[in-house]
């Protein structure tokens, strides 16, 4: 498959019955008390696995689970989550204690055509994060194809996501695949013309993505914190509303950068305002312009939704990033849940390719009930991030090079 450039082997390309198929997945998902929180990414890996073990594969899982530094840590053991991932393949998953050596060839070895096998934590080896050889030949000598559907973990340059490419044939999964074709659709080969919607507290920690965006969309909308921010920078009063005072300057080099590359800024004409996030305080919606000395901006207004619309109305794709206010304190959330809620609308219209991702972003299109309306919603958190700052991927860069 050609992904904007970049060419990949896909499932399509793969024959897959009666082989050892290791197939790198992210089941960094939260446990409590030894039960499993949250099963959406067990549910999004859920189909790559299913495929491969309906084609007659033997299906070996690899996972990272949180930051055990290379030594075995026994609550993050990947053990309670064999069981999760069996109910929703509607398979028995059997466990290795360990993901190289003995303990794993045994389980390996035991495997049936379309039977599944989930290994022990990557991450308790310092091979893994080491992106070491050795390692990732001990673990290829348990397969042989491996199969990337672990996009969330693209941007770590470690063993089971790129040394590991070097030893055995390698594929993206379906849900890598549809990542990728997402992220194409949005930036690398998009209609025209593009918005992206930008959110989030401070413009500090997204100077790189707001780099990349303004030379890639036509429109960018920057709310939340950030805005306060762009606002300062143009001389409004933002009176006491969370602002970087310090990176004016850097707000208005990027006005000026993405000007002279044809891409219009859009931000907030009114807000809504009170003097805290407490309950009790009031709110009520000022001009720009107009916010009062001792008052917080905590939402964008109706007129800026309006505007807003009013504007992604004309644009084929919208790229989004981060709520536009403090959505998780009413009334402070109309403004992201409005917006949220057209280009869920206009996707389901056939108007609008949509593409949404990040961690605050991703709840809030949950709260606003609207996931399952948008053209693909990412979970991938740092590795969509770092695709939104214009970065290569070493999982994605090993993928391609393992194809040539």
């Amino acid at each position: 498959m050609d992904q904007g450039g970049t060419k990949f082997k896909t499932l399509d390309d793969a024959e897959v019955s009666g082989k050892r198929v290791l197939i790198r997945v992210d089941l960094n998902v939260p446990v409590k008390d030894g039960r499993v929180s949250d099963m959406t990414r067990i549910e999004r890996v859920a189909p790559t696995i299913a495929e491969l073990a309906e084609k007659g594969a033997k299906v070996v899982v690899l996972s990272h689970f949180g930051r055990p530094q290379g030594k075995r840590v026994g609550e993050m053991s990947l053990a309670p989550l064999a069981d999760a991932l069996g109910k929703v393949l509607g398979r028995p998953v059997a466990f290795a204690a360990d993901c190289i050596g003995a303990p794993a060839a045994a389980v390996v070895g035991g495997l049936e055509p379309g039977g599944v096998a989930l290994l022990e934590n990557l991450r308790f080896h310092p091979g893994e994060e080491a992106n070491d050889t050795r390692f990732a030949e001990a673990l290829a000598e348990l397969g042989e194809l491996y199969v990337n559907d672990a996009f969330s973990a693209a941007h770590r340059a470690h063993a089971s996501l790129e040394a590991i490419t070097h030893q055995l044939p390698a594929f993206a999964g379906r849900l890598m695949q549809a990542e990728l074709e997402a992220l194409r659709g949005a930036l690398e080969e998009p209609e025209r013309p593009v918005a992206a919607i930008v959110g989030g507290a401070k413009v500090s920690t997204k100077l790189e993505l707001l780099g990349n965006l303004s030379g890639r969309v036509d429109r960018l909308v920057i709310g939340g914190g950030m805005a306060n921010t762009f606002l300062h920078a143009a001389g409004v009063n933002v009176g006491r509303s969370l602002c970087e005072h310090d990176m004016a300057e850097t707000a208005r080099e990027i006005t000026a950068k993405a000007e002279a590359q044809g891409c219009r800024i859009l931000l907030p004409v009114d807000a809504v305002v009170a003097s805290g996030l407490e309950a009790g305080n009031e709110a009520r919606t000022v001009a720009i312009g107009e916010v009062p000395d001792d008052s917080m901006i905590l939402d964008i207004g109706k007129a800026s939704v309006d505007m807003l619309i009013a504007d992604l109305g004309a644009c084929k794709t919208v790229v989004w990033n981060g709520p536009v206010g403090a959505f998780e304190f009413p009334p402070f959330d109309a403004a992201t849940m409005g917006l949220a809620r057209w280009v869920a609308e206009a996707t389901g219209k056939g108007d609008l390719l949509s593409v949404a991702g990040g961690g605050d972003t991703v709840a809030a299109l949950a709260a606003a009930g609207v996931i399952g309306d948008f053209s693909y919603v990412s979970t991938a958190g740092g590795a969509f991030l770092e695709w939104l700052e214009g970065k290569e991927l070493p999982g994605v860069r090993a993928l391609a090079e393992a194809a040539r």
